[in-house]
């Protein structure tokens, strides 16, 4: 029986995840360097190993690691101005409430990170319990994020349904007992996703209560 919702945050609720590619696309261009997405989607829920070892293999002895974030950075800001949650996201917590079920964050991203962008996106009230990188040693793909969650939630991970983006996501979430929804977004649709429960194009397209149903 189903007792709690599990979702991550970049990519599932808000997409930053589109905009750090581009941003990350357009400062590669600054050094005459692409970024293909196939090699941008290996750092995607997880965090930027695999990102910086790329930028180190194609610019050698001149890669700024620091440089090169700087400069995403502005162009992310100059992006993401206006947040705005992906569709079905509030209709999905909102149900979740109603229904009993206990909410919670699983993210690679840093507590400051999500909770401001939740607090943006009015949506930080639904949540019982934030589980973020600060509260672990490693991220996704390993499964302490998820676990982590089930235990501060008092449940089996059998009892949890977790709602994902990634590849890395999905993995982490199989890897500590969870049922794992998928809801890929324009950077991470072209994974190769094995194993799980149920995929999405969107929240939208079904509501939580028969989504539950399937997965169960």
């Amino acid at each position: 029986m189903i007792k709690a919702i599990i979702f991550d945050f970049d990519g599932l609720i808000l997409d930053t995840e589109t905009i750090w590619y581009e941003s990350y696309k357009e400062t590669m261009k600054s050094y005459k360097c692409d970024l293909p997405l196939e090699q941008f989607s290996k750092c995607i829920g997880s965090d930027d190993t695999a990102l910086y070892a790329y930028f180190k293999e194609q610019l050698g002895d001149d890669c700024d690691i620091q440089e090169i974030e700087d400069a995403a950075k502005t162009f992310y800001e100059k992006k993401m101005t206006a947040p705005v949650a992906r569709a079905g996201v509030k209709e999905y917590l909102e149900d979740a409430k109603k229904l009993g079920y206990k909410i919670s964050l699983a993210t690679s991203s840093s507590k400051m990170w999500v909770t401001n962008y939740l607090s943006q996106l009015n949506l930080l009230h639904y949540f019982d319990i934030l589980i973020t990188k600060d509260d672990v040693d490693k991220v996704k793909p390993a499964p302490d994020l998820y676990l982590k969650a089930v235990d501060s939630l008092n449940i089996n991970p059998s009892e949890a349904i977790a709602f994902e983006d990634s590849l890395n996501g999905l993995q982490a979430a199989l890897a500590a007992g969870l049922k794992c929804v998928i809801v890929p977004n324009p950077v991470t649709e072209h994974l190769a996703f094995e194993n799980h429960h149920l995929r999405l194009q969107s929240m939208a397209d079904m509501s939580l209560s028969e989504v539950i149903r399937k997965v169960e």
